[in-house]
């Protein structure tokens, strides 16, 4: 299967991105845009066998992530940077007619760019476990805190109170948090891709924050739940039974796109790719097929 690396210039910094097969007649590419803010493509490459269906996938690692630039400058790591960037690597592609599929941070730009910019050629989309609202996902952030153990809990808020996110206590305790909903830490036992470094702390930390609950970073005002209505693109909503994207969340979403159709995997947290591979696979053919 051919794989093709490469970098685009982007505003004096390069973007990383990776191309697995050829693109064939009748079957538009496959956009994969990463979660974090802070992450990479890394977890992307998990659908790499997807390829071999003729399906030829696009992935990349956001400014500040993976192997693109890591640039110091705090005024970088914004939305309207990231977006920018998106619609720099469609033209730099040529990805005219493309689907995209997004997780987490990832469908938060997607909705943005979607909302904003109108942009043509988008034949659908796929939005896995992703907000319109930072401060509706904070919110369920801290009822999903509720069911950990009362030591967790009193180790977290006493983070919350303090503004000190260094505590032993406090970081065991996120560790199990995001582990009951989001992923476990990589081991020798985890897909490669997942062992891989992300190079994203520090756009991750300017752009969302400490950890999960605590959003204060340039992304903390995001809010683009009533603008929903301005997407016209098919659109699938995903989530897990067990996500930081609690059903609360994915079901906000999906109301307020037009004709959108929503998926809970269950038995799956942050990411069903890992979580529940197989079942993954066959709901993302399905729904490209029927929107070639």
């Amino acid at each position: 299967m051919k794989i093709v690396e490469g970098y685009m210039p982007f505003r004096g910094y390069q973007t990383y991105y990776r191309i697995v097969g050829e693109r064939q007649a009748g079957l538009a590419p496959l956009l994969l845009i990463h979660g974090g803010t802070g992450s990479s493509h890394n977890y992307f490459e998990l659908l790499d066998d997807y390829a071999k269906t003729g399906r030829q996938l696009i992935m990349y690692d956001q400014i500040g992530c993976g192997k693109s630039s890591l640039p110091e400058d705090p005024a970088i790591y914004v939305k309207e940077t990231w977006v920018a960037e998106l619609i720099a690597l469609r033209e730099y592609l040529h990805l005219d007619q493309v689907h995209l599929l997004d997780q987490s941070w990832g469908g938060m730009l997607e909705m943005y760019y979607l909302t904003q910019f109108n942009p043509d050629g988008v034949k659908s989309v796929m939005i896995d476990d992703s907000p319109a609202s930072i401060k509706l996902w904070t919110q369920e952030q801290h009822r999903l805190i509720s069911y950990l153990s009362y030591e967790d809990r009193q180790a977290i808020a006493e983070a919350e109170r303090t503004g000190d996110f260094t505590e032993p206590k406090y970081l065991a305790a996120n560790d199990r948090y995001m582990e009951r909903y989001c992923w476990d830490d990589p081991d020798e036992n985890s897909p490669e891709p997942l062992r891989r470094p992300t190079n994203g702390q520090r756009a991750s930390l300017i752009a969302e924050g400490p950890n999960e609950f605590t959003e204060n970073g340039t992304i903390s005002d995001f809010e683009l739940t009533d603008q929903l209505a301005k997407i016209q693109a098919p659109t699938l909503v995903t989530s897990g039974t067990d996500d930081l994207c609690t059903p609360l969340i994915a079901k906000s979403v999906a109301d307020h796109i037009p004709n959108a159709k929503w998926h809970l995997f269950a038995n799956s947290r942050h990411l069903a790719l890992l979580d529940q591979h197989d079942a993954f696979i066959q709901v993302l053919d399905q729904w490209l097929h029927a929107h070639d």
